[in-house]
């Protein structure tokens, strides 16, 4: 085994959301590098100078900023670190950070599309003006460098991208082989499932992703590496990654079959499934649970299981036969 540069140390901040706390990670080798910043708010910032006071580290000293994906958790404070030499990132992240105008009207767009072709009544398109509203919560810059799989980090060598598609397009984790240390970002949290989030495709030319399906390859992916660590964003470090994936793979396989047995009863808009698989939940967690509904047709559709077809501008699936 070879010996072993970067440290690792954990930064835990508190956000707004639901989650709960999230995690950056300081590398300490080359040079001092975060992955990921955290979210915009006070309280963020007052635990992140502390954690790094704790470290004899200044904002100041931070050199370099590597994000795992878009999310206002995870990138709002870069824009709080004076003497950044560069903000690195997958290239699916530089319309968020930099927030180009013309990429959020198609985002928009998209979800009204989707909306419309998912059965949802117009009592739901109120959502629609509240996309941007997360915002607040990140910061704006210019994405310096870019990220894809197979490429090392500046300044840490040891640390190799791996690309992870799912819960975001813009998604990717870093692998140290040395010692089968991964920071996974939200790839994979040993307490809860991470969402596969709707997104729309990088152009309008092109088919919209399907990030259930993409989770799914993602995690396999995984499964050809030598991970002992994991140091996720949310949650506590863990160990026996492959358990967790295979648990995973399977849970997401049981929703599935219960969204067939709906269909079995008779076709159905995703409005209508999302109903009948989260009645307690659609309408606090709309987004949320309309991408995990359309994620688990996606998946029928995919292993040949259902069809659907248009009904004026609407979907209806319905089990093949």
């Amino acid at each position: 085994m070879r010996t072993i540069k970067d440290t690792i140390h954990q930064i835990t901040m508190p956000t707004p959301y639901a989650v709960g706390d999230v995690h950056a990670y300081l590398l300490e080798g080359d040079m001092l590098t975060l992955i990921d910043a955290g979210v915009k708010t006070e309280e963020a910032w007052q635990a992140m100078t502390e954690e790094l006071e704790k470290l004899d580290v200044t904002p100041n000293d931070i050199e370099q900023v590597v994000l795992t994906h878009h999310h206002p958790d995870h990138m709002g404070l870069v824009e709080n670190f004076p003497h950044l030499k560069t903000v690195a990132a997958h290239p699916l992240l530089r319309p968020w950070y930099e927030q180009d105008e013309g990429f959020f009207i198609r985002y928009e767009d998209f979800f009204h599309q989707m909306y419309t072709e998912s059965g949802v009544p117009e009592e739901y398109f109120y959502l629609l003006k509240n996309l941007r509203k997360p915002l607040k919560w990140t910061s704006v810059g210019k994405l310096k460098e870019e990220l894809v799989e197979g490429d090392v980090l500046t300044g840490h060598p040891e640390w190799k991208v791996i690309e992870t598609p799912g819960h975001a397009q813009s998604h990717i984790s870093f692998y140290r082989e040395s010692d089968q240390s991964l920071i996974g970002g939200d790839h994979l949290l040993a307490h809860i499932s991470s969402n596969p989030l709707l997104e729309p495709p990088k152009t309008s030319s092109k088919p919209r992703p399907r990030p259930l399906l993409q989770y799914r390859d993602s995690m396999k992916k995984l499964l050809h590496y030598h991970v002992d660590t994991v140091y996720p964003g949310h949650g506590e470090i863990f160990h026996d990654m492959d358990a967790l994936i295979t648990q995973r793979l399977k849970s997401q396989e049981v929703r599935a079959a219960k969204v067939l047995s709906m269909l079995q009863r008779g076709e159905m808009t995703p409005y209508q499934v999302c109903e009948k698989l989260f009645p307690r939940h659609i309408q606090a967690q709309f987004g949320l649970t309309m991408s995990e509904t359309i994620g688990q047709l996606d998946y029928l559709e995919d292993t040949k299981q259902i069809c659907f077809h248009l009904s004026g501008k609407q979907k209806y699936y319905y089990v093949n036969r």
